[in-house]
Protein backbone atom coordinates (compact mmCIF):
# COMPACT_ATOMS: atom_id res chain seq x y z
CA UNK A 1 0.00 0.00 0.00
CA UNK A 2 1.23 3.45 -0.94
CA UNK A 3 -0.61 5.82 1.42
CA UNK A 4 0.24 9.41 0.62
CA UNK A 5 2.69 10.90 3.12
CA UNK A 6 0.47 13.99 3.31
CA UNK A 7 -2.37 11.83 4.61
CA UNK A 8 -0.77 9.54 7.14
CA UNK A 9 -3.58 10.32 9.60
CA UNK A 10 -7.19 9.21 9.22
CA UNK A 11 -8.31 12.76 8.44
CA UNK A 12 -9.37 13.80 4.93
CA UNK A 13 -7.02 16.11 3.02
CA UNK A 14 -7.69 19.73 3.87
CA UNK A 15 -5.00 21.68 2.06
CA UNK A 16 -4.73 22.39 -1.64
CA UNK A 17 -1.11 21.22 -1.47
CA UNK A 18 -2.19 17.82 -0.12
CA UNK A 19 -4.83 17.44 -2.84
CA UNK A 20 -2.34 18.41 -5.55
CA UNK A 21 0.16 15.92 -4.14
CA UNK A 22 -2.44 13.13 -4.20
CA UNK A 23 -3.28 13.89 -7.83
CA UNK A 24 0.39 13.99 -8.88
CA UNK A 25 1.19 10.72 -7.11
CA UNK A 26 -1.76 8.78 -8.47
CA UNK A 27 -1.10 10.10 -11.98
CA UNK A 28 2.50 8.85 -11.69
CA UNK A 29 1.37 5.37 -10.61
CA UNK A 30 2.18 2.81 -13.32
CA UNK A 31 -1.25 1.15 -12.93
CA UNK A 32 -2.95 4.44 -13.80
CA UNK A 33 -0.52 5.12 -16.66
CA UNK A 34 -0.99 1.65 -18.17
CA UNK A 35 -4.76 2.13 -18.53
CA UNK A 36 -4.86 5.60 -20.09
CA UNK A 37 -4.86 4.48 -23.71
CA UNK A 38 -7.42 1.69 -23.24
CA UNK A 39 -10.75 1.98 -25.02
CA UNK A 40 -12.28 2.30 -28.45
CA UNK A 41 -15.15 4.60 -29.46
CA UNK A 42 -18.42 3.14 -28.12
CA UNK A 43 -21.88 4.14 -26.95
CA UNK A 44 -21.59 6.86 -24.32
CA UNK A 45 -17.85 7.21 -24.99
CA UNK A 46 -17.33 8.24 -28.63
CA UNK A 47 -13.96 9.71 -27.64
CA UNK A 48 -12.59 6.20 -27.18
CA UNK A 49 -9.67 6.06 -24.78
CA UNK A 50 -9.69 6.80 -21.07
CA UNK A 51 -7.11 9.54 -21.73
CA UNK A 52 -9.45 11.29 -24.16
CA UNK A 53 -12.37 10.92 -21.72
CA UNK A 54 -10.32 12.52 -18.94
CA UNK A 55 -9.31 15.38 -21.25
CA UNK A 56 -12.97 16.02 -22.09
CA UNK A 57 -13.97 15.97 -18.43
CA UNK A 58 -11.21 18.46 -17.61
CA UNK A 59 -12.74 20.80 -20.21
CA UNK A 60 -16.13 20.35 -18.52
CA UNK A 61 -14.54 21.15 -15.15
CA UNK A 62 -13.02 24.28 -16.68
CA UNK A 63 -16.55 25.39 -17.62
CA UNK A 64 -17.75 24.87 -14.03
CA UNK A 65 -14.60 26.40 -12.48
CA UNK A 66 -16.22 29.74 -11.55
CA UNK A 67 -18.80 27.84 -9.46
CA UNK A 68 -16.43 25.65 -7.43
CA UNK A 69 -14.01 26.44 -4.61
CA UNK A 70 -10.30 25.74 -4.93
CA UNK A 71 -10.65 22.69 -2.68
CA UNK A 72 -13.51 21.33 -4.74
CA UNK A 73 -11.58 22.01 -7.95
CA UNK A 74 -8.72 19.75 -6.85
CA UNK A 75 -11.05 17.09 -5.48
CA UNK A 76 -12.91 17.10 -8.81
CA UNK A 77 -9.61 16.65 -10.64
CA UNK A 78 -8.89 13.62 -8.46
CA UNK A 79 -12.37 12.21 -9.16
CA UNK A 80 -11.93 12.80 -12.90
CA UNK A 81 -8.61 10.98 -13.00
CA UNK A 82 -9.67 7.99 -10.91
CA UNK A 83 -13.34 7.19 -11.62
CA UNK A 84 -13.01 5.29 -14.93
CA UNK A 85 -9.29 4.51 -14.92
CA UNK A 86 -9.70 0.84 -14.05
CA UNK A 87 -12.25 -0.17 -16.67
CA UNK A 88 -9.67 -2.37 -18.44
CA UNK A 89 -9.25 -4.42 -15.26
CA UNK A 90 -12.96 -4.71 -14.43
CA UNK A 91 -15.33 -7.60 -15.01
CA UNK A 92 -18.05 -6.38 -17.39
CA UNK A 93 -21.65 -6.45 -16.24
CA UNK A 94 -21.09 -6.77 -12.48
CA UNK A 95 -22.89 -4.52 -10.00
CA UNK A 96 -21.42 -1.22 -8.84
CA UNK A 97 -20.59 -2.70 -5.42
CA UNK A 98 -18.98 -5.87 -6.76
CA UNK A 99 -15.25 -5.78 -5.90
CA UNK A 100 -14.48 -6.50 -9.58
CA UNK A 101 -16.43 -3.47 -10.89
CA UNK A 102 -14.49 -0.55 -12.33
CA UNK A 103 -15.91 1.64 -9.54
CA UNK A 104 -14.69 -0.71 -6.79
CA UNK A 105 -11.27 -1.04 -8.40
CA UNK A 106 -11.00 2.75 -8.72
CA UNK A 107 -12.08 3.20 -5.10
CA UNK A 108 -9.47 0.70 -3.90
CA UNK A 109 -6.80 2.49 -5.93
CA UNK A 110 -7.74 5.90 -4.53
CA UNK A 111 -7.79 4.46 -0.99
CA UNK A 112 -4.05 3.87 -1.35
CA UNK A 113 -3.57 7.63 -1.66
CA UNK A 114 -6.45 9.16 0.25
CA UNK A 115 -8.51 8.40 3.35
CA UNK A 116 -11.35 10.83 2.56
CA UNK A 117 -14.41 8.59 2.99
CA UNK A 118 -16.62 10.96 1.00
CA UNK A 119 -14.28 11.02 -2.02
CA UNK A 120 -14.03 7.24 -1.85
CA UNK A 121 -17.83 6.95 -1.77
CA UNK A 122 -18.13 9.30 -4.75
CA UNK A 123 -15.77 7.13 -6.79
CA UNK A 124 -17.62 3.98 -5.73
CA UNK A 125 -21.06 5.42 -6.58
CA UNK A 126 -20.28 7.73 -9.50
CA UNK A 127 -22.48 5.64 -11.82
CA UNK A 128 -25.27 5.04 -9.30
CA UNK A 129 -27.50 7.91 -10.54
CA UNK A 130 -27.34 6.51 -14.08
CA UNK A 131 -28.10 3.00 -12.75
CA UNK A 132 -31.10 4.35 -10.84
CA UNK A 133 -32.38 6.14 -13.96
CA UNK A 134 -31.89 3.08 -16.13
CA UNK A 135 -33.69 0.82 -13.66
CA UNK A 136 -36.58 3.29 -13.44
CA UNK A 137 -37.13 3.45 -17.18
CA UNK A 138 -37.11 7.23 -16.73
CA UNK A 139 -40.28 7.13 -14.61
CA UNK A 140 -40.41 6.11 -10.93
CA UNK A 141 -37.47 5.51 -8.66
CA UNK A 142 -36.11 2.78 -6.42
CA UNK A 143 -36.58 4.84 -3.27
CA UNK A 144 -34.59 2.51 -1.01
CA UNK A 145 -31.61 2.55 -3.33
CA UNK A 146 -31.80 6.34 -3.72
CA UNK A 147 -32.05 6.76 0.07
CA UNK A 148 -28.91 4.63 0.50
CA UNK A 149 -27.06 6.82 -2.00
CA UNK A 150 -28.21 9.99 -0.25
CA UNK A 151 -26.90 8.59 3.05
CA UNK A 152 -23.54 7.59 1.55
CA UNK A 153 -22.63 11.03 0.17
CA UNK A 154 -21.91 13.97 2.47
CA UNK A 155 -20.82 16.77 0.13
CA UNK A 156 -23.61 17.06 -2.41
CA UNK A 157 -22.12 20.15 -4.05
CA UNK A 158 -18.98 18.18 -4.91
CA UNK A 159 -20.85 15.05 -5.97
CA UNK A 160 -23.38 17.00 -8.07
CA UNK A 161 -20.60 18.94 -9.78
CA UNK A 162 -18.87 15.68 -10.64
CA UNK A 163 -22.09 14.18 -11.99
CA UNK A 164 -22.45 17.18 -14.30
CA UNK A 165 -18.82 16.97 -15.41
CA UNK A 166 -19.03 13.24 -16.18
CA UNK A 167 -22.64 13.18 -17.36
CA UNK A 168 -22.18 15.99 -19.88
CA UNK A 169 -19.55 14.25 -21.96
CA UNK A 170 -20.09 14.10 -25.69
CA UNK A 171 -22.24 11.14 -26.65
CA UNK A 172 -24.09 11.00 -23.33
CA UNK A 173 -27.76 11.91 -23.05
CA UNK A 174 -28.53 14.59 -20.48
CA UNK A 175 -31.83 12.84 -19.67
CA UNK A 176 -30.40 10.73 -16.79
CA UNK A 177 -28.95 13.85 -15.14
CA UNK A 178 -32.18 15.81 -15.47
CA UNK A 179 -34.10 12.87 -14.02
CA UNK A 180 -31.66 12.45 -11.13
CA UNK A 181 -31.61 16.12 -10.16
CA UNK A 182 -35.41 16.04 -10.06
CA UNK A 183 -35.29 13.00 -7.76
CA UNK A 184 -32.95 14.67 -5.26
CA UNK A 185 -34.55 18.13 -5.35
CA UNK A 186 -35.44 19.11 -1.79
CA UNK A 187 -33.77 15.98 -0.39
CA UNK A 188 -30.14 17.08 -0.45
CA UNK A 189 -28.40 20.41 -0.02
CA UNK A 190 -26.65 21.34 -3.27
CA UNK A 191 -26.21 24.51 -5.28
CA UNK A 192 -26.21 22.49 -8.52
CA UNK A 193 -29.27 21.40 -10.44
CA UNK A 194 -30.76 20.96 -13.90
CA UNK A 195 -29.96 24.57 -14.80
CA UNK A 196 -26.23 23.78 -14.47
CA UNK A 197 -26.18 20.89 -16.92
CA UNK A 198 -23.68 21.69 -19.68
Amino acid sequence: MNVNKHLASTHPPRSIAALRAILAELQADCRYQENLDWGEPRSGHPEGSIRQHLDELQRNLDQLRPRVSDGHYWKLRILIHVHDSFKPDAKPGVSIEDPRSHASLARAFLAEYCVDADLLAMVQYHDEPYALWRKSGGAGCDEKRLARLIERIDDWDLYSAFLIIDGCAEGKSREPLVWFFRQIAGRVDTKFGTEDIL
